[in-house]
């Protein structure tokens, strides 16, 4: 247990531990002292100087940003002399800020406007002309605004502390100091956005979200990110059925603020032109649009013929749909058509990692853990949320960080001596390690003598619920290349699209029908296509890779598809068939085919289908 000290803030008696700021010991006891350098997790800047109180027996103000909590400090941070101070800060920013809120994207959520209304600088003794420079644009999704800036330095530190990149700097001196990006006139970094919801004003603005509406006219809708398997939390601002924004800066999720170029730009793909909206039927050789009740009388039919003589079915099931679609597809499979041959694409070898029974690490662990070893990835492109947990705890708790490329470098005496040494352990490893290779890493884990926790990555928003839920073969049921090979009596294929990749050998089976967003490569082999609702246009869980199972919300709703889960049920009823709710997923095949396990290798601006129709996605790696 840390050294507590007590000390009174604005006469409320406060505990906190020793060394806790001032600032952070005041918000613990619900007392807000305003700042706009300052950010929790961040360095300390003391830049703007809006978080100056009083402090017994210390003869100036002093900034609570950078004061450490003391045993029997008295702090007073609503005085007159104080507020006084902050007005006096207010009018030295306003000295050259633009007056032009009415069309500042920041309107409604400034934070410089919050304090000039609680303060009250109305009115300045500085009457210099004010500097004009136009606003500029770094990337497709950042712009700058240099007069707007008030020099907080947010944007600076979370570049370099937060995402390891540093993109942005400081050029000039004094009155002409600016913020300027590493490629001198444009960004070469992540294009995460952070620079964006860190900052306290309107200086850097969203190129998706500038200039189309304000806060208070949007609805709020916390949702799971529909692209990698991190399951970070975004924040889609939607206004008249349409996805204006994404950001998390009520910290709603694992992720608390942090998202990637996905999560807070990559909504985009709900609306691209190319969607399906209505379902497609197979006629001499071309697809025709027909209405829902004739597709699923069609493929219900499909499905009773081939039942009535016996026929071979086979499902694949997707890793974007929800855990309660996967789950239904999976009692549909077995119950309904009788079949075993059910599967998805796996992306990592969590179902050994299972059978081995080892400690499963959560997102958090990788913030607190001793040491974190990664195996294989390259987490800042593949798993960006994992990699911002790992970088932040090595920047505030000096964790070991090491990355080997294969399990053949862990039998280095000295590495394993720097694990054990550490407490605890993280190991995080990707397909590079499978099968019996994930045993041999268990194994080295066991040898360390400390506590060690693992996490098996894998693609793509719920491809750990898929395997959860059961879309993996019963004993003696195919898996996903034997079925694409077996020419099947049936294939029925629910959010996944498994000829995207190159060689795959694929015989074409009696009937084909496909549940997806767009006409993959899949969809197109089709005999019929089912137009499927996105992420962001249903309600229900997903599972991270990491194990957190959290709510996806419906933000918009889709005119023509429809769920996946709706269509299901559909079929269900139509071949009069009640699924029975057995939650039980049969176990995962065992450790005899790691030939089933390969990423996609998805990057920041890449993932899956998903990415490939989401404009930011192709304008930023552009």
């Amino acid at each position: 247990m840390p050294e507590m000290v007590k000390l009174t803030i604005d006469g409320k008696e406060v505990k906190v531990p020793a060394g806790t700021l001032v600032i952070e010991a005041a918000r613990a006891a619900g007392i807000e002292i305003p700042a706009f350098c300052y950010y929790p997790g961040l360095s300390l800047q003391a830049a703007c100087r809006m978080c100056l109180v009083e402090v017994e027996r210390m003869p100036k103000l002093m900034t609570s940003c950078t004061l450490p909590a003391a045993e029997g400090m008295v702090v007073r941070t609503d005085t007159p002399v104080v507020a006084a101070a902050r007005k006096a800060m207010l009018e030295f920013v306003l000295t050259n800020h633009p007056l032009d809120c009415p069309v500042c994207d920041k309107g409604g959520e400034c934070e410089l406007q919050d304090m000039v209304f609680r303060y009250g600088a109305g009115e300045s003794r500085f009457d210099e002309d004010k500097l004009h420079m136009p606003e500029r644009q770094w990337s497709p999704v950042v712009y700058y605004d240099a007069p707007r800036c008030i020099l907080c330095y947010r944007c600076v530190r979370v570049c370099d502390e937060g995402m390891g990149v540093g993109a942005l700097g400081i050029v000039h001196r004094g009155v002409h100091a600016e913020i300027a990006p590493n490629g001198g006139d444009h960004l070469e970094c992540e294009q995460c956005g952070a620079c964006i919801d860190i900052c306290p004003v309107g200086a850097l603005t969203s190129g998706t979200y500038r200039y189309k509406t304000r806060p208070w006219e949007m609805t709020h809708v916390p949702t799971i990110c529909a692209h990698c398997a991190d399951g970070c939390t975004t924040t889609l601002g939607v206004r008249n059925n349409r996805i204006l924004r994404g950001n998390n800066r009520d910290r709603a999720g694992i992720n608390g603020e942090f998202l990637c170029v996905k999560g807070r730009f990559a909504f985009d793909f709900y609306d691209h032109p190319e969607r399906l909206t209505a379902p497609l039927v197979r006629v001499d050789g071309s697809f025709e649009a027909v209405d829902w009740p004739r597709a699923l009388d069609t493929v219900a039919a499909a499905f009773r013929e081939a039942l009535g003589r016996g026929g071979a079915f086979g499902v694949i099931g997707g890793s974007h749909t929800t855990n309660e679609e996967n789950r239904a597809l999976a009692r549909f499979a077995r119950q309904a058509l009788g079949t075993g041959n059910i599967d998805h694409h796996r992306t990592g070898d969590l179902a050994t990692l299972l059978e081995t029974g080892a400690p499963l690490a959560r997102a958090a662990d990788l913030y607190t853990a001793g040491a974190v070893l990664v195996v294989g990835a390259n987490l800042s492109a593949e798993h960006p949320f994992l990699a911002w947990q790992v970088r932040a705890n090595q920047r505030h708790h000096g964790a070991l960080v090491r990355r080997v490329a294969s399990l053949e470098e862990l039998r280095d005496g000295a590495l394993r001596g720097e694990l054990a040494a550490a407490g605890d352990l993280v190991v995080v490893f990707n397909d590079a390690v499978k099968g019996a290779g994930v045993r041999e890493l268990v194994e080295f884990g066991a040898g360390l003598g400390i506590p060690v926790k693992y996490v098996a990555l894998v693609d793509y928003a719920n491809s750990r619920g898929a395997l959860e839920a059961g879309l993996v073969p019963d004993a003696g049921g195919l898996a996903l290349p034997e079925m694409l090979a077996a020419g099947l009596d049936v294939l029925w294929v629910v959010g996944a699209n498994p000829l995207k990749k190159a060689g795959v050998e694929f015989r074409r089976p009696g009937f084909m029908v496909v549940q997806d967003l767009f006409l993959t490569e899949t969809a197109a082999a089709a005999d019929i296509v089912l137009p499927a609702a996105s992420a962001y246009e249903k309600d229900g869980t997903v599972t991270s890779v990491c194990g957190e199972v959290q709510r996806l919300r419906r933000a918009v709703r889709a005119m023509g598809p429809k769920t996946d889960l709706e269509i299901i049920d559909w079929l269900a009823h139509r071949m009069g068939v009640e699924l029975r709710c057995d939650n039980a997923a049969p176990p995962a095949r065992p450790d005899g085919r790691p030939d089933l396990v390969w990423s996609s290798r998805d990057g920041l601006f890449t993932s899956g289908t998903l990415g490939r129709y989401s404009k930011i996605l192709d304008a930023v790696k552009a």
